[in-house]
Formats: C-alpha cells, structure tokens, sequence
C-alpha cells in the first residue's frame, strides 16, 4: 500500500503584489513624450497669444496674468513663443531621424548581406563620418547647403545615419546565421524579400530603442544649430534661438532663457527615458 505524502499545515500568507519598477522608465517617458507630442501638434490651441506678435510697450515684463511666462524684448509672448517652438524641435527630430533610420538601416544591412567588399566600403566611409562630432559635421553641411530649416533636417539626418548602419549592421549579423534565412533561400525568396521580411522584423526592438535615444540627440542639435544662427531662423521661434536671445537678459527676465532651456531638458529626457524603458522591455536578460 502507498502511503499519500503528508499534508503541509504551514499557513503561506499571499505575497504582496510586486510593481514593475524596472518598466518606469518605459512609463514615465511615454507619458512626457505624449505629452511634449501633445503640445507641439495644439499649439495654435494651446499658446495664449501669436508667437509673431510685437508689442513694443510691453517688452521685457515679468509673469502677469496677460502673460504667464512673461514677454521678450520686443514684446512677444515667452510662454506662446516656447508652444510653438516644439513644434519646430519635434517635427526636426523626426524628419532628420527618419532619414538617418532609412538610409542607416539601409547601408547596415546590404553590408551585413553581401560582406566582403561591399561591407569594408560601406562601413569605413560610416566610420569616416561617425569620427566628426556631431554638431561640426552639421555645421560643415549647412555651409555648404545654406541656413535654413530643410538644410538642418538634412544635417541632421545626415549625423545619424553611421550610428544606424553599425547598429544594423551588427544585429543583422546575428539574425542571419538563423536557420529560417537559409529557409528563405532555399524557396526562392528575393534579397530584398527577405531583409524587409524576415531580417528587418527581427532587429526592429533593437531600432526602436536607438530611434527614441536619437530624438533626444537630435532635439539638441537642433537646438544648438538655431543658437548659433544656421537653423530656424528670426522671427520664427525656436528652443535654440530663444536662448541665444534670451542670454542678454537674463537679469530682467530669467525666464527668456529658463523657459526653452527647461523645454529642451523635459524632451530630451522624456526621449531618453524612453528609450531606456524600451530597451529594458526588450531585454531578455531581464525578464523573469
């Protein structure tokens, strides 16, 4: 006869309900980039006033119920100006990724298909450009294709395309030693079939987290090119070009230069938790 095992009587009180700390910065960055997405896509809703309008008679005055955040040195509305402003960094920042993501994405993995002399060409011009700071190298191509805001999306989108087509590269060397690539041959499938099909869906969790960390970067560039004159250009406002004017008053009015520096501050790092929050997600180290 078999004897049934003894019954535990030990009272195992429930455990207390684990909150995912480690997704917060996934969360709270989600919530701040929405949010800066928010006001640069309702900025004719949201700003009180136009950001062009000059009231001469009103400049340089502090925070007052007419004008929240206080005026600049033609009269203009700071608080407006800095609404409006967003929309100028955000639709930059995802323009000029947008072409650093396609073209870097692009050069990655014809490198990392083909190999050989195709990847040493490909790669060493990507190192070439990947040893010029960032700003520098954006500088030097608007000197050549002139000051405007078009230019600086393409100097912009020009600085990122290395980082994306290393990165590519690289995770597309993994992928394709994967059984399924060597499936797709055999049935016949085309190149461009199976990097669009079966190797770009596999390094997308790895894209998505250098394009959010890119919008910050390039939310700084673009900041900093308007502060020295060779992106959005006066009256139009700017984050970058509202510091470099609100610099020389800053003992009357603090907040000509405190408004853009905190927008620049709360969308980089918005972006930059992001980023850091996806690729938490993605990581299969930490999963449990």
């Amino acid at each position: 006869m078999i004897t049934p095992p003894p019954v535990s009587t030990d009272y195992i009180p429930p455990q207390p309900t684990v909150l995912p700390w480690r997704y917060f910065n996934l969360m709270f960055g989600l919530v701040v980039s929405c949010v800066v997405l928010l006001v640069a896509i309702f900025a004719g809703v949201l700003a009180p006033h136009s950001p062009l309008t000059i009231d001469v008679s009103s400049q340089l005055q502090g925070p007052s119920s007419a004008h929240l955040l206080g005026t600049d040195q033609v009269g203009r509305d700071i608080l407006s100006r800095a609404i409006y402003a967003s929309r100028v960094s955000i639709e930059v920042a995802l323009i000029s990724i947008g072409i650093g993501a396609f073209f870097g994405i692009l050069i990655g993995t014809v490198a990392a298909w083909y190999g050989s002399a195709i990847d040493m060409l490909l790669m060493r011009f990507m190192d070439i450009l990947y040893a010029f700071p960032a700003v520098l190298l954006a500088i030097a191509i608007m000197a050549g294709l002139g000051t405007n805001i078009v230019n600086a999306m393409i100097a912009i989108g020009i600085i990122f395309v290395p980082g994306f087509a290393r990165l590519s590269r690289a995770a597309s060397l993994v992928v394709m030693k994967g059984q399924f690539i060597d499936a797709a041959r055999a049935v016949g499938m085309s190149t461009p079939r199976i990097l669009v099909s079966e190797v770009l869906p596999n390094i997308l969790p790895v894209l998505l987290v250098q394009i959010t960390s890119g919008l910050a970067a390039a939310v700084i560039v673009e900041s900093s090119l308007s502060f020295l004159g060779l992106g959005t250009q006066p009256p139009d406002p700017s984050w970058g070009n509202m510091l470099e004017a609100g610099r020389s008053f800053m003992r009357q009015v603090p907040l000509m230069a405190l408004t853009p520096g905190a927008a620049i501050f709360i969308t980089v790092l918005g972006f930059n938790l992001l980023g850091d929050g996806l690729r938490d997600y993605f990581d299969p180290r930490l999963r449990t």
